[in-house]
Formats: structure tokens, C-alpha cells, sequence
């Protein structure tokens, strides 16, 4: 196997194969060939027992020369040392090493081809040593080999059952303490990761040439990777693209618009994707970098991704991401503070606390960026949602709830609309303090009480008479249904009981504040 491995390098080719342009045949999209493995480099042929013409050599090879130019790599051993080559050849033996990289084992099986595996291995870390070198500059069929042999090894199509059973975003949040999936490939994939990283991040990369293989299809290739199960991988990958994005000016709409796609998919659609965490961080370096006043563009973004964003269950995963990009827009521009907390009233949610400890959680810091005027415009609705939150039954959300009180923004903005607020939440404090079962949240908020009652006693006091109006008008509301309902009762009883009557139950006289 070993010999076969090697049979299907590139040895040392006719001389008419070194008449062929290799410009000519670089010029093709690298991406364009990412997802045929089957034309890889590792289908070339030895020439050593072949007695045909020169003309008709240069024939055979010339589908395994588009990737790999015949005259490049020609003369070239890709096991030598790159010390051992002079420097005028060192580019030559790069793309000869590549081209043995090209070559794809099954590393399921660790003891199978265990040989070949090490002189692939061996050959990427000689390739890392010379790329962070910076020692020449790429020749563009270099750049050429290099993004076919990161499309072979690294594009491929997860199987379904690779998510089936430990999805990091199923939606159902029972697998989110799960170890996640570790490719056993991981090894080899590594190297291959960082050569890529190196070489995008080398000075020797001319951008120009480069664009026209680190394309919009590899790039895609690249997001399509996000999905890995490994948060090694989707780690690795974080870093490249942010690499790519900073690089390649020209590609930065396209990036962009492709992340908002991935977004709108997990969204709307499938609720399943391994990499929201990590792409929201990339956007999240990308929004810090926004010029002022934020485009139209960005603004609508941050409406129709970021904010929906906090609709799925699995919302828990990429949180501290995605509340940092929020965040990063109401910094810039504090204006968009009041249409942020508009869509998280709308997905607020009723029935998951977690989600609710965290929604509270990024609200205190939108508010701690809010200004006045935005502040009233969203100050009604999202006080009597914090009224339902201060009542909660779970003590974690009522407590997160009473402890925005301890931001003095916040404390000086309730202040200053104290004639607007108070009434609001004023029935939920009273009957905090009547009948919470958790000793926390009752003393917490009998501060938030006191703090009311010094602001304005004469507001408080008024609050106070109201509710106790409003306290006995349930309480005859109450009596009047428990009475109605004792006399269908008493009337139902006397009536005789014939075949299958329905059974008249009291109802629970019970009411709700949210």
C-alpha cells in the first residue's frame, strides 16, 4: 500500500510536459473543482514504464495538471526536505508536497494505513514550518494547490446521523450537557486547519491573486463546515474566517449576507445548527468595527436576525454571544435601545424561567445604555412585563427582576417617570410582600418598597389607597362567583340523577396578574 501511495505522486514527468503553461491551467476556480475528490491529485499515473510519445503523455496528464501544473511539479521528489532544495525550486516542491496531501485516508480505522498517515502528517508540518516561514512570495499555482488541497481534505457533507444524537441546538435542550461528537480525523485535520490559517495570514499571500480561489464558493464551503459536530473544528474555523473577512475586503458583503442567510435558516426553518455560537462571535468583532451612523443595511439586521435570534429554545447555547452583538448596536447608536427591547417583549417568554432569567439579565444592560427619550417610548409595556416577572412564582426570575433596582441608571430613569411606573408594578410589590413563599425575594422587595416610599410618599401613599380599592373590589367579585356557583349547586342537587349526568365541579376562585 505504501508503494502505491507513492506510485501516485508526481515523479519526474517528459520534457514535453515542461513546455506546458501552468498559468493557463491555474487560471481555473479552485472552488469550482472543491467538490470533485475524484479528480484529486492522487489519480496521477507514474510515467517510468511508459513507452508512448511525448505528445501523447502530455495528453494523459493534462486533467491532473490542471490542479496541479505537470511543468510545477516536474523533476520534483515531495518527500525531500525544503532545506535540501535550493530556493529557486523550494515554490516547486511546495506544490509537489501538496499534491501528496491531496491523497484521502479513512482514519475510523486507526490501524489502517498507518504508514501512509504518518508521511501525510509528517509532509503538512514541513508545510506549516515553510508557510509561517514567510520565506517567498505564493506563485499563483501555489495559491491554486493550496485551496485544492484545503477544498479535498477539509469540504465534505456531514452524514444526518452525525447531528441525530447529540445536536448541540436540537431545539429540545435535553442534549445541551452532552459531550459533544470529536471527529477522529481531528489529528489530521488540524494541521490542515492551521496551514490554511498561516497561509491566509501570511504577508508572502498576494490578496489579488488569491481572491480568485479563496472565492465566494469556497467561502461557503468554509460556513457550510460551521455545522461540525467538533467545537475544535468550528473553533479552527471561527478564527479563519475572521482571518478571510479582514483580508478580503471584497468578499465582506458576500460573507455577511451569507451568515445572515445561516441565521434566517436556524431561525425560521430548522431550529438545528452547531455554529450560531461561534458565528455570532465573528459577528460580533464584525459589528465593533461599524462606521457611524450605522447603515441601513445593519440596522435591518439587527431587527430581523439578531432579535429573532432569541426565539428558540436553544437559545441558551449561543446567548452570551448573541447578547453581546445586541449590545454592540445599542452602544452605537443608542436610538435602536427602544426597538431592541420592543422585539424582546415580543419573544419574551412565558413558560421556560431559564430564558426568562436571561432576557432580564440583557435588559439591564440596554438599559444601562438607553437614554431618556427611548426609555419612554418602551417604559409601559416593558414595566408591566417585569411587574409579571416580579411575581413569578420561580424564584430565580422574581429575583432577577427586583435586582435591577440595584442599578442607579436605571433607578435615576424609574425616577424621573416615577408618576408612570409605580402605578404599574405597584400591585405586584403588594402582593410580593402578602404571599411569596421565597424569603429572598420578599426582603428584596420590601427594599424596592421603601425605595417607592422615599422617592414619593405622597405617589406611594396614592398607589397604595388605589390598590386597596381595587383589592376589595376583586374580593366582591369573588364572593358574587362563589355565591352563583353555591347556588347552581343547590339547584343541581335537587335535581334527580338520571342516566350519565355531568358532575357539577366548584370552580378555584383564583385570580392572575399576568
Amino acid at each position: 500500500m505504501f508503494k502505491q501511495f507513492l506510485s501516485r505522486l508526481p515523479r519526474k514527468s517528459l520534457k514535453s510536459d515542461s513546455g506546458e503553461s501552468p498559468r493557463a491551467d491555474s487560471s481555473r476556480s479552485c472552488s469550482s473543482r472543491a467538490g470533485s475528490p475524484r479528480a484529486s491529485p492522487g489519480n496521477h499515473k507514474s510515467n517510468g514504464g511508459n513507452s508512448s510519445s511525448g505528445r501523447s503523455n502530455s495528453v494523459k496528464r493534462t486533467s491532473s495538471s490542471a490542479v496541479f501544473p505537470a511543468s510545477v511539479v516536474s523533476g520534483i521528489e515531495p518527500l525531500v526536505p525544503f532545506k535540501d532544495v535550493p530556493n529557486a525550486e523550494r515554490m516547486n516542491l511546495f506544490v509537489s508536497k501538496l499534491s501528496l496531501c491531496c491523497v484521502a485516508f479513512d482514519f475510523t480505522d486507526p490501524c489502517k494505513n498507518t504508514a501512509e498517515k504518518d508521511v501525510k502528517r509528517q509532509t503538512l508540518l514541513e508545510l506549516v514550518d515553510f508557510v509561517a516561514s514567510g520565506s517567498m512570495r505564493f506563485s499563483e499555482p501555489a495559491i491554486l494547490a493550496m485551496c485544492r488541497m484545503c477544498a479535498i481534505n477539509l469540504f465534505r457533507v456531514f452524514p444526518p446521523n452525525y447531528r441525530s444524537n447529540m445536536s448541540r441546538a436540537s431545539g429540545g435542550g435535553e442534549n445541551d450537557d452532552d459531550e459533544p461528537m470529536f471527529d477522529p480525523a481531528w489529528p489530521h485535520l488540524q494541521i490542515v486547519y492551521d496551514l490554511l490559517l498561516k497561509f491566509i495570514s501570511s504577508s508572502c499571500l498576494d490578496v489579488k491573486v488569491a481572491k480568485k480561489y479563496i472565492d465566494h464558493s469556497f467561502i461557503m464551503r468554509l460556513l457550510e463546515l460551521f455545522d461540525s459536530e467538533d467545537p475544535r473544528e468550528r473553533d479552527c474555523l471561527k478564527t479563519i474566517l475572521h482571518r478571510i473577512y479582514g483580508k478580503f475586503m471584497v468578499h465582506r458583503p458576500y460573507i455577511r449576507k451569507s451568515l445572515n442567510n445561516i441565521f434566517y435558516g436556524f431561525v425560521f426553518e430548522t431550529e438545528r445548527h452547531n455554529g450560531i455560537a461561534e458565528l455570532l462571535e465573528i459577528f460580533g468583532s464584525i459589528i465593533s468595527g461599524f462606521a457611524l451612523p450605522l447603515k441601513e443595511e445593519h440596522k435591518i439586521f439587527l431587527w430581523r436576525v439578531l432579535v429573532p435570534l432569541h426565539k428558540p429554545k436553544s437559545m441558551g447555547v449561543y446567548f452570551q454571544q448573541l447578547s453581546y452583538c445586541v449590545t454592540q448596536f445599542t452602544e452605537k447608536e443608542p436610538k435602536l435601545a427602544s426597538t431592541v427591547i420592543r422585539g424582546l417583549l415580543k419573544y419574551w417568554p412565558i413558560t421556560n424561567c431559564q430564558k426568562e432569567v436571561m432576557f432580564l439579565g440583557e435588559l439591564e444592560e440596554i438599559l444601562e445604555a438607553i437614554n431618556m427619550v427611548e426609555f419612554q417610548k418602551v417604559m409601559v409595556p416593558l414595566f408591566w412585563r417585569i411587574g409579571c416577572c416580579i411575581n413569578s412564582l420561580h424564584f430565580q426570575v422574581a429575583e432577577r427582576a427586583l435586582f435591577l433596582w440595584n442599578n442607579d441608571h436605571i433607578v435615576n430613569l424609574v425616577a424621573h417617570n416615577r408618576q408612570v411606573i409605580l402605578p404599574i408594578i405597584f400591585a405586584a410589590l403588594e402582593r410580593n410582600t402578602q404571599n411569596h413563599w421565597n424569603q429572598a425575594v420578599l426582603n428584596l422587595t420590601l427594599n424596592v418598597r421603601k425605595m417607592f416610599l422615599e422617592m414619593d410618599e405622597k405617589l406611594f401613599m396614592s398607589c397604595h389607597t388605589h390598590f386597596k380599592e381595587e383589592e376589595k373590589v376583586l374580593i366582591l367579585a369573588a364572593d358574587k362567583r362563589k355565591e352563583a356557583w353555591e347556588q347552581l349547586e343547590h339547584a343541581a342537587s335537587l335535581q334527580p340523577i338520571i342516566g350519565n349526568t355531568a358532575v357539577l365541579v366548584s370552580p378555584l376562585a383564583t385570580s392572575f396578574a399576568c
